[in-house]
């Protein structure tokens, strides 16, 4: 089968085509015919190696999520499995291939006529979305800033915030050709990266998806009881001390938490992301996809992140 590797650690040119041996199914496993698949901020920073490289080795497979039909099974599965649509987690890695295996538990079918391409659009990122929000205890009538929203995850949090009947969703965006789709997309503010602009002064619940050393200012932004939920961190991980900042607003009764899906029950995650999947096909939640683009040019998707020009997700296709 075709698939892309990692051959050299750092930019998007060390991910390089290459042909590997169809995969065999482990117990509790099947195998995917895929037909998209999902290019995300974790496989960016997988690729650059900037969070450690324990267990990943040139030659390594990234990607974490694909959608196909399922052509194989183990043993120990039932065989009902095989025919069927379904969007699929891999992991860390794996899903950069024209074959993918995935344990059955991470598994959600699809539905006749929605496509794959939208499933890999939202099948991480709604569900990340939907629970960081519950995460923060978002109520209506309250304000939120999700900041870098120009991302899949970022784009559901707003739709959902919205939904949720919040009474402000600000955005941080890079442009202000971003800001104005954010803002069709249901966005009341738009902001710099810096979180300056034409918005409330402070906020209810933080959703931030970007980390990095400027993570800190936006808990400055939190009004009195206001939370921040850090769900991504594609610029970095904050400073080791940021939790200076809510000490030095003591009074204020501030928090932060972090959210990884890895904490949700594995029914509870598939049950929700049908749910959203369902909201997608009845239009009340859009899949927004950036590019579609061959497997083979797994490189140029990367570049393309790297340089911070996605809106939505990049799909590949085997």
């Amino acid at each position: 089968m075709r698939a892309v590797t990692i051959e050299r650690f750092g930019p998007p040119e060390g991910l390089v085509p290459t042909d590997l041996p169809d995969p065999v199914p482990g117990p509790g496993q099947v195998v995917i015919a895929a037909e998209a698949i999902g290019v995300g901020g974790v496989d960016a920073v997988i690729r650059r190696g900037t969070i450690g490289r324990a267990g990943v080795e040139p030659g390594y497979v990234p990607g974490s999520e694909a959608a196909g039909t399922v052509v194989a099974v183990a043993e120990d599965v039932d065989r009902a499995w095989i025919g069927r649509r379904v969007w699929a987690f891999t992991g860390v890695g794996g899903a950069y291939a024209e074959r993918v295996v995935a344990a059955v538990g991470d598994l959600t079918p699809l539905d006749d006529g929605f496509s794959a391409i939208d499933a890999v659009a939202l099948g991480s990122a709604a569900p990340v979305a939907r629970f960081a929000l519950a995460h923060g205890h978002l109520v209506a009538g309250e304000r939120v800033l999700v900041r870098g929203a120009a991302g899949s995850i970022g784009i559901a949090a707003v739709e959902l915030a919205v939904q949720l009947g919040a009474s402000a969703v600000a955005v941080t965006a890079g442009s202000p050709a971003r800001g104005e789709r954010l803002r069709a997309l249901g966005a009341t503010h738009v902001l710099d990266r810096q979180g300056q602009g034409d918005g409330p002064s402070s906020y209810d619940l933080v959703l931030d998806i970007v980390g990095g050393s400027a993570m800190p200012d936006f808990l400055d932004r939190l009004a009195p009881n206001g939370r921040l939920v850090l769900v991504g961190a594609v610029a970095g991980m904050p400073s080791a001390d940021f939790g200076g900042r809510l000490l030095a607003a003591f009074q204020q009764s501030r928090s932060f938490a972090t959210f990884s899906l890895d904490s949700v029950p594995r029914d509870a995650l598939a049950a929700e992301r049908a749910e959203l999947f369902r909201s997608a096909a009845a239009g009340t939640l859009t899949a927004v996809v950036d590019d579609v683009l061959p497997l083979a040019d797994a490189a140029a998707a990367h570049r393309r992140m790297d340089d911070g020009e996605v809106f939505g997700r990049i799909v590949l296709t085997p």
